[in-house]
């Protein structure tokens, strides 16, 4: 495992990253995940879901990623009559709080917003965090969402068990920021980065 030290020094220029965050309460230790991959030279771009907003504010990714921030489908900044350019151009796509209601909408293949709308366009890997109450996590249908979404070749990492926001401990806690980083950066490191190939020069 990288420790956070390192975690700096390894050099990630030239790939990009969709960050896709749900409503939870974990979506502040995206923050961490956010900042730390600009530090490293990856281009980040963020969509936020109309509940993930409630959480942490659209300016607060704006700042730390260095662009706008996608939370909905009209914005004329991002409009995109396919709704694919953005997933066409990521090398990953990471899904962090991934709640129980956006892990099926995902599994379904439900597009009814701009988070749902984006993910289902996706070829490029997918790293999804989940995070919810241990209740719902052993909820059979959810854990059938998992699988169905894990049988299509996504990357799950977590959840941990630990002190959860209903304050109870149990398993469904997102995993800490470190160790996504950790992940993201093997995933990532498996193939050079979607811009090089159309720029062979950079």
């Amino acid at each position: 495992m990288t420790s956070s030290n390192s975690i700096l020094a390894t050099d990630l220029k030239g790939y990009e990253v969709l960050v896709a965050i749900a409503g939870g309460i974990a979506s502040y230790k995206v923050c961490t995940v956010v900042s730390r991959l600009v530090q490293r030279g990856v281009g980040v771009t963020v969509a936020m879901t109309e509940a993930a907003t409630r959480f942490v504010g659209p300016l607060t990714f704006r700042t730390l990623s260095g662009r706008q921030v996608i939370t909905n489908l009209w914005d004329e900044a991002h409009l995109d009559p396919q709704h694919i350019r953005l997933t066409e151009s990521a090398d990953l796509v990471v899904v962090a709080p991934a709640t129980a209601n956006l892990l099926a909408k995902m599994a379904q293949g439900i597009a009814d917003d701009a988070v749902t709308t984006l993910l289902v366009s996706v070829t490029s890997p997918m790293l999804i965090a989940p995070a919810m109450n241990s209740q719902m996590w052993q909820n059979p249908f959810v854990q059938g969402n998992l699988k169905r979404l894990i049988d299509a070749g996504h990357h799950v990492i977590g959840p941990e068990e630990g002190w959860m926001a209903c304050r109870t401990v149990g398993v469904g806690r997102m995993t800490e920021p470190e160790r996504i980083l950790d992940q993201i950066e093997t995933l990532l490191g498996a193939s050079p980065p979607r811009g090089q190939n159309e720029n062979p020069g950079r």
